[in-house]
């Protein structure tokens, strides 16, 4: 194994009931990438998040975290490695402003999450850190805001800061633009680029936009199989994923950058 691949999957399979859904996967990503993993609905992208992430396992096949094999693993093992993800439905504390939001995640990672009566020394740094976060994902501003008043755009942005403050070496993106305006993916877009400067993004997206502007590598699955990787303008002209996608989104790969 290279040591530039920070995560890589060797004949990754996952079977429900006979049915293949994840078919001889082999991926590796980058260290200090952003890649992404795109393809028509039903193509298995978010079954291979689940088996990165230890929510399903696999049925065959060998998952691998900076060279180490985690595919025994259970979810809690391999996020206290780094490897950390955010989900499709954002997952903020809605009656919690988004300070406490970040300092829970911050306290979890500290260990003591569950350790209320700790000094307010403590609380305090724990408050330096989470500002730090929230000034990353330009929510600074809106620290004593409850979670619930943040718009659509701006939760997921507090998601990406409580995913940070879990400080991950790869961070799993689970479609960050899902539902979206076209303002709130400019938005998230930038911001995606901007934490993954120094960092391993690992991104699941359907919006081509998004994916052409700031994707390093792209892998493209069709009926769970990889058919194509590379740069946006390689898959972009592959034959293999104009088919796989119907000519629906045919138009989009060729106008995203238009």
């Amino acid at each position: 194994m290279s040591t530039d691949f920070i995560l890589e999957t060797r004949e990754l399979l996952k079977e429900f009931k006979g049915f293949v859904a994840v078919n001889n996967v082999n991926l590796g990503v980058r260290r200090g990438q952003i890649h992404a993993l795109i393809g028509p609905n039903g193509a298995g992208k978010t079954t291979v998040f689940n088996l990165l992430t230890k929510f399903l396992i696999p049925t065959r096949g060998q998952i691998l975290f900076n060279g180490k094999d985690i595919t025994s693993q259970k979810p809690a093992q391999v996020a206290r490695q780094g490897l950390v993800r955010s989900f499709q439905i954002s997952a903020t504390f809605p009656n919690l402003t988004v300070m406490e939001n970040v300092r829970i995640a911050l306290q979890r990672n500290t260990g003591m999450s569950m350790h209320f009566w700790r000094s307010e020394r403590i609380l305090d740094e724990l408050n330096d850190r989470a500002m730090a976060l929230l000034d990353e994902v330009d929510l600074g501003a809106m620290a004593d805001l409850m979670a619930v008043e943040l718009p659509y755009g701006r939760k997921r942005a507090l998601e990406i800061a409580t995913t940070l403050a879990m400080n991950p070496e790869l961070m799993l993106l689970d479609e960050p633009t899902q539902g979206m305006g076209h303002e709130d993916v400019d938005r998230v877009t930038q911001l995606i680029k901007k934490v993954g400067a120094n960092r391993t993004i690992l991104m699941v997206e359907h919006n081509m936009n998004v994916v052409s502007s700031i994707a390093d590598t792209i892998s493209v699955l069709q009926r769970g199989q990889v058919i194509a990787e590379g740069p946006y303008e390689v898959v972009s002209q592959n034959p293999q994923v104009l088919e796989a996608y119907m000519g629906t989104v045919e138009t989009d790969l060729e106008s995203a950058h238009g």
